[in-house]
């Protein structure tokens, strides 16, 4: 489902963010991805969605290849990959409704169809009741719902949380991550980036560990910090 192979990332100013990278996520498996500020994650994922290339290895995503498509391919790409950011990048002039149904409108499908879906992927993350609601009217919470619906409205095979719930309280941290276990469960792969122990430490789910842009751990029912 998704694979990194000796993959390294250096940046044109010289920072080395991701060191031989081996990884193999399978069909519908939960990762945690954990490690210090700076580890690697965001790039690791930002590879998965050809935000950023590698500068050697190879990524495959459901077995394209993705460091090698064209520029032309990379929404279709997408398509199969629903994302989570802990900033939400929620349009703001757009309903609740409007932001999830955008994400299909732009593939060009069908009206009824849009509407079916949008309000199956509200109904599942509990947005229901505030469909006709702005961003600047949503909790914390509720904009992160949003933002999964949003990720998850066109049925992606793979799903990155990238800190869902960095900017959350302790409680709310909880709903979301409950919500993302139950997508999982839905046969969605789900690979999410936290600094969030508790969460971790609670789940019991597979854990990788970076640290200075190497994976140093590699464990199924992890742990946030080795033990």
């Amino acid at each position: 489902m998704i694979e990194l192979k000796d993959v390294s990332k250096v940046f044109q100013n010289g920072v080395e963010a991701l060191l031989n990278i081996n990884l193999h996520i399978g069909r519908e498996e939960f990762v945690f991805l954990v490690g210090p500020s700076g580890a690697g994650k965001t790039t690791l994922m930002k590879l998965l969605y050809r935000e950023e290339s590698p500068s050697i290895g190879e990524v495959i995503v459901d077995r394209i290849k993705v460091n090698e498509i064209k520029e032309e391919q990379i929404p279709f790409l997408r398509r199969n990959i629903g994302v989570v950011f802990q900033d939400y990048k929620l349009l703001l002039r757009r309903t609740v409704y409007e932001n999830v149904a955008f994400a299909l409108q732009v593939t060009g499908a069908p009206r009824s169809q849009i509407r079916r879906l949008t309000m199956q992927a509200l109904e599942l993350v509990g947005m229901v009741k505030r469909a006709k609601s702005f961003p600047n009217e949503l909790s914390g919470g509720e904009k992160q719902k949003t933002c999964i619906a949003r990720a998850i409205v066109n049925n992606p095979p793979i799903l990155l949380a990238d800190e869902p719930t960095g900017n959350l309280d302790p409680q709310t941290s909880w709903d979301i991550m409950e919500l993302l276990d139950k997508i999982n469960r839905r046969k969605t792969t789900v690979l999410v980036s936290t600094h969030n122990k508790n969460i971790v430490d609670g789940m019991k789910k597979r854990v990788v560990a970076i640290e200075g842009g190497r994976i140093t751990r590699d464990q199924q029912l992890g742990m946030y910090s080795q033990q």
